[in-house]
C-alpha cells in the first residue's frame, strides 16, 4: 500500500466533517496548515479538534496545502471548486479531496485538467464534531473513488483512509449516486422512522419511550444485518392483516403524518416477506390490498 508522505493539508471547511478528518489526518501525522470557517460553531471546533490552526478565506487555505480537504454540502462542491480554480489556489501536483458522498471524482474535472490528483473520501459514519468521532471512525469504512485506471490515485486513496483509523471500500464513478441514496434511506429514513416510532408512544401517554424502545430497535438492527430478510418478524411477516388493518386505523385517526409511511414500508416488506418465502401468495395479496385501499377496504 502506498502511504502519502508527510502533507501539508488545507480544510475547507471545520463544519463537523472537515474538522473531525483534519484531526484524524493530524494524528496520522499530517501537518494541518490551515482552516476555513465562519460560524461560531466552526470555529469552536477548530479551537477543539484543530487547535492552533489558523483561520482563513478558502482561497488561502488551499493555496498552502498539499492535500486540499473540501469538505463541503454537495450543492456547495462545484462552485467552490471553480472559485478556487478562479483565484488560482489550485496548482499541479496538489491531492484535491472532497468529502461528499453524492458525487464521484467528476465533480473535481477542473482541478484534473490542472494536474491535480481528484479523490473522494466519503465516511460512512454520522458526525456531532466533536471529539468522540475521532473514535468511531475506527469503526467506520470510507467510499473511496478515483479516476477510472489510475491505480496509484485508488492506492492513495485507501492509503488516506488507513491512516485516518478506517477501512477503505472502493465505489466505481458509475456507482456513486445509488451508493449515496441506499446510505441515506438506510441511515437518514431510520433516525425519522425511529422518531416517529418515540412521538407515537409519547402520543399514548407512555413515559421514557426511547429507553422503551432501544432493545428492541437494537437487536432488530443486529438481527437483519446478520440474517438479512429471514430475521422480519411482526404482523407483516405473519400475514396478520387484522392486526395490519388494525394499525391503519389507529394511524389514520391519531397521527395522519404518520399513516402513508407506515403503509409504504408495510407493502415494502410485504414485498420482502415474500420473496424470502415468508408469506404464501395468497397472504402477500391480501395484505398488498389492504395497504393499497386502506383499512375501510371490504
Amino acid at each position: 500500500m502506498m502511504r502519502p508522505a508527510r502533507l501539508a493539508v488545507g480544510v475547507v471547511s471545520a463544519g463537523r466533517v472537515g474538522s473531525v478528518l483534519g484531526a484524524a489526518l493530524s494524528r496520522a501525522g499530517h501537518n494541518v496548515v490551515a482552516a476555513s470557517g465562519l460560524s461560531a460553531a466552526s470555529v469552536r471546533r477548530a479551537d477543539q479538534l484543530l487547535p492552533g490552526v489558523p483561520l482563513l478565506p478558502p482561497d488561502q487555505v488551499a493555496s498552502q496545502a498539499d492535500l486540499v480537504l473540501l469538505a463541503l454540502p454537495d450543492d456547495a462542491l462545484p462552485g467552490m471548486v471553480r472559485g478556487l480554480i478562479a483565484t488560482d489556489s489550485l496548482k499541479p501536483g496538489q491531492i484535491v479531496v472532497h468529502t461528499s458522498g453524492a458525487h464521484g471524482v467528476g465533480v473535481l474535472d477542473p482541478a484534473a485538467a490542472l494536474g491535480a490528483l481528484p479523490l473522494a473520501l466519503h465516511p460512512v459514519m454520522t458526525f456531532t464534531g466533536r471529539s468522540e468521532d475521532l473514535e468511531r471512525l475506527a469503526a467506520c469504512s470510507i467510499g473511496i473513488t478515483a479516476a477510472e485506471g489510475d491505480e496509484a490515485a485508488w492506492n492513495v486513496g485507501e492509503a488516506l483512509a488507513m491512516e485516518m483509523g478506517t477501512e477503505p471500500v472502493r465505489v466505481p464513478e458509475s456507482s456513486r449516486a445509488l451508493y449515496h441514496a441506499a446510505l441515506a434511506h438506510g441511515a437518514n429514513h431510520l433516525m425519522t422512522l425511529v422518531a416517529d416510532c418515540a412521538d407515537l408512544l409519547r402520543e399514548g401517554g407512555i413515559a421514557d419511550a426511547e429507553r422503551l424502545v432501544a432493545p428492541l430497535l437494537s437487536a432488530a438492527l443486529d438481527n437483519v444485518l446478520r440474517h438479512g430478510d429471514r430475521a422480519l418478524t411482526g404482523p407483516v411477516a405473519r400475514g396478520d392483516a387484522g392486526t395490519v388493518r388494525a394499525h391503519l386505523e389507529v394511524l389514520a385517526q391519531r397521527a395522519p403524518d404518520v399513516a402513508p409511511c407506515y403503509a409504504a414500508l408495510a407493502k415494502r416488506t410485504v414485498a420482502r416477506a415474500s420473496q424470502a418465502g415468508l408469506l404464501g401468495e395468497a397472504t402477500a395479496k391480501e395484505l398488498t390490498e389492504l395497504l393499497d385501499e386502506g383499512p375501510d377496504s371490504p
